[in-house]
């Protein structure tokens, strides 16, 4: 319908990958398979419930009627309860077992950390697959000279490599908390109302063995190896604040990546993918904005601020549960990793397609090397005999003028041609053109791009299979 609002994270950014992560499918059938696994535990350990109501709750397991499901919440108002009547309205020798013990976060909870770790899975995949791209290309252009910049002012040579390891150190500091998380996530389990187990002990006449391995046996059955040991009501809302800030960091990490590519592009020496057809701007038709990585700068900016929610959610819960967390979660969790979906999915068509110009690089490059090289030029002219106080106040006045040619009436710097025209200085325009080579200004960088992708990067991409991910961009 288009008289209705739509998320652009599912018309415009998010892969469909991640949005089915957060699909009700994959709600409400995590529900059904949470509730298969109470059951089954509950049988295992004694209570009486049969094989033929377990196989009954397997049989419509993917079968979600969602119309009765609707109508029964419209009148319940609640939409576990009204799950628990639409799947047993399909297993009518089931239905009384269902939820047998469980409160709604049973279902509710656990089902958000099974999701959230699916879409980690994911993230993870495509921040590899950013490595890989972004190691490529380091590896590709470590030799390649070009200014470095502090202060957004030229300072001393890096390579083009050396500059992208440091996108790619961001990314696998990045890597290392999502691992972090990863390894930890727990399942809530089976807690009950306050999370004191209380309906399960007594379902189990006091047995507090049998409640303990309970939650244990379904969180095998889920696929984890643990649950929290408390919890009130919900598993404690740190978790979504932790999660959130990994990939709060991942965006900031992009953002960088993006804000350095968008800097680059104005200076026309690196530009992002461009398309045949592509049209940059509506009314100058000459115009190559780098949309892409402004599309990471913004979706990242919204990461950043969305995952205050979270921190805030965690810091108002009162006691052993408040409702205020649930529309909020509804929103803040989907809606960052459909966002750092998008961002990643951006971030590996820009990584895998960017043009370097050679000889724009060289050109910049050429207009302010002359000026790191008096230095050198200095103590050569002191080996041949010169005084290096005086040589050294008479670069500081070529220099003034070189730049005040350069600045103030648009002139080529000729900083090199003033020195070489004086005498003092005992050297021809050509052996002062042999100290330029700005390979002899970029210090360590080529050597320190091949130590960090041997040492550092490829150890992470032997471990991690890095498939060939199709990416293709909504608009």
């Amino acid at each position: 319908m288009k008289n209705t609002y739509e998320s652009p994270f599912n018309a415009r950014y998010a892969s469909s990958e991640m949005q089915e992560l957060f699909s009700p499918d994959m709600k409400f059938k995590t529900w059904r398979r949470l509730w298969i696994a109470l059951a089954e535990a509950e049988k295992e350990l004694g209570l009486g419930i049969t094989d033929e109501q377990i196989e009954e709750l397997k049989k419509f397991k993917e079968d979600i009627n969602y119309e009765v499901a609707e109508k029964k919440e419209k009148e319940v108002r609640h939409d576990v309860m009204a799950h628990v009547h639409a799947y047993g309205d399909q297993c009518t020798k089931a239905k009384g077992i269902i939820h047998l013990g469980a409160t709604s976060c049973y279902v509710g909870d656990n089902t958000d950390i099974i999701v959230m770790t699916e879409a980690l899975k994911l993230v993870r995949k495509k921040l590899i697959s950013v490595i890989k791209k972004l190691s490529d290309f380091a590896m590709e252009y470590k030799d390649m000279p070009t200014l470095g910049f502090t202060h957004y002012q030229p300072a001393q040579l890096v390579t083009v490599g050396k500059r992208a390891t440091l996108w790619i150190q961001d990314l696998l500091i990045d890597l290392e908390d999502l691992d972090f998380i990863l390894a930890n996530m727990k399942l809530l389990g089976s807690k009950g109302t306050t999370g004191t187990q209380a309906s399960f002990l007594s379902l189990f006449d006091g047995d507090h063995e049998k409640v303990k391995k309970l939650e244990k046996l379904i969180a095998e059955k889920m696929g984890y190896k643990d649950v929290f040991p408390v919890s009130g009501q919900t598993y404690t809302r740190k978790l979504d604040s932790r999660v959130l800030n990994v990939l709060s960091g991942i965006a900031q990490s992009a953002y960088k990546f993006s804000n350095d590519i968008r800097l680059l592009q104005s200076m026309k020496e690196i530009e992002e993918p461009f398309e045949e057809k592509q049209i940059g701007s509506s009314a100058m038709a000459y115009k190559r904005n780098p949309m892409r990585s402004e599309r990471i700068s913004s979706l990242a900016r919204y990461v950043i601020v969305d995952a205050l929610n979270p921190a805030i959610t965690a810091s108002t819960q009162w006691f052993e549960r408040t409702l205020d967390d649930s529309a909020n979660k509804r929103i803040s969790v989907p809606e960052a990793f459909l966002a750092v979906d998008a961002i990643l999915n951006i971030y590996m068509n820009v990584a895998g397609g960017l043009v370097v110009y050679p000889k724009v690089i060289e050109k910049h490059l050429f207009e302010e090397l002359p000026f790191m090289a008096t230095e050198n030029i200095m103590m050569e002219a002191v080996k041949r005999g010169g005084d290096r106080q005086e040589l050294h106040e008479k670069i500081r006045v070529y220099s003034m003028e070189a730049g005040k040619q350069v600045k103030v009436e648009g002139k080529p710097n000729d900083l090199i041609e003033r020195i070489a025209a004086d005498p003092e200085f005992g050297m021809s325009l050509e052996e002062i053109k042999s100290v330029l080579d700005p390979k002899n200004y970029i210090g360590r960088s080529p050597e320190q791009v091949v130590d960090f992708i041997n040492e550092h990067v490829r150890p992470v991409l032997e471990k991690n299979e890095v498939g060939n991910i199709e990416v293709e961009l909504k608009v």
